[in-house]
């Protein structure tokens, strides 16, 4: 498994989104189980989720309870990997999303995740969507104050602006690790917060790299360019997305929500394909 950085920390190339496995249509828990082992044994050390991973108001931090015991029940060595873990969006449990970016409910949301997660310090603790309510300053001083008590090891923010992103920075005194932004195919709207991210040398994190969830089965049919390369090169054309991402930069590193064993073990060969010069200039016109 090729590896890449968030931070110090050297991480799997490819990481696994656990939102799949938690909420609307989540399957039975050995089935999620079975996916996070067979991520595991493909070489995956590095584990997406939030505290909002979850269906109903009773079960918050079911996703990250699964990920944590299924990651403490594997046979091999874990001590490599890293999960990273999300505060600041909540699920009442009637199917909707709210947001709380207050630096109390930020600090006492990363408490519990740390409880469920189980170690000294949450790996990667990042700010989930900012809070129109709340100054993005005051959520991110709460993520300040969180890395200097040791409750987590590094700071990261999602669908964040780059405006948001230098600010973070400084306030983070330079601390600031990751940057998990929805990027795809059909959505490259966040290409300038990618480019500074690799300017910075920040780990960019796509979320929904494929697509999502609904989309990401029929990615090849939506755009043949993919298709076409990924037959050429006898891949699925979701390794030829992956394989993209990784092109775009050294610092981005995708992570694909997977529900099955044989999609993260697809996802993963997306860190043996190079694409050429060409192919990369066909995809990004795609």
């Amino acid at each position: 498994m090729k590896t890449r950085l968030i931070a110090h920390r050297e991480v799997s190339a490819i990481g696994l989104g656990g939102m799949p496995m938690s909420i609307e249509g989540r399957p039975d828990s050995a089935r999620s189980v079975a996916t996070i082992h067979a991520a595991l044994e493909a070489g995956v050390t590095l584990f997406d989720t939030a505290d909002s991973y979850h269906l109903h108001s009773d079960e918050v931090g079911h996703n990250e309870t699964l990920i944590a015991g299924a990651i403490a029940s594997w046979g091999g060595d874990t001590s490599t990997v890293l999960v990273a873990t999300k505060g600041g969006h909540l699920r009442p449990g009637d199917g909707t999303w709210t947001i709380d970016g207050r630096p109390e409910h930020l600090k006492r949301a990363a408490e519990a995740s740390l409880k469920r997660l189980g170690g000294d310090a949450i790996g990667l603790y990042q700010f989930h969507r900012p809070d129109p309510a709340v100054p993005y300053a005051d959520s991110i001083g709460a993520l300040r104050e969180l890395l200097d008590a040791g409750t987590i090891e590094l700071a990261g923010i999602s669908n964040a602006n780059p405006e948001q992103i230098l600010l973070a920075r400084e306030i983070l005194g330079g601390r600031l690790a990751s940057v998990q932004n929805q990027f795809s195919p059909a959505f490259r709207s966040s290409e300038p917060e990618l480019r500074l991210c690799d300017e910075l040398g920040i780990a960019f994190l796509p979320w929904r790299p494929l697509g999502g969830i609904l989309s990401a089965a029929s990615l090849g049919d939506r755009f043949p360019a993919f298709a076409s390369v990924a037959a050429a090169r006898g891949v699925s054309p979701q390794v030829a997305c992956l394989a993209w991402h990784l092109s775009e930069s050294p610092h981005v590193i995708p992570i694909p929500g997977a529900s099955r064993p044989e999609s993260i073990r697809d996802s993963v060969q997306a860190t043996e394909f190079t694409l050429t010069a060409e192919e990369s200039a066909t995809l990004d016109a795609a």
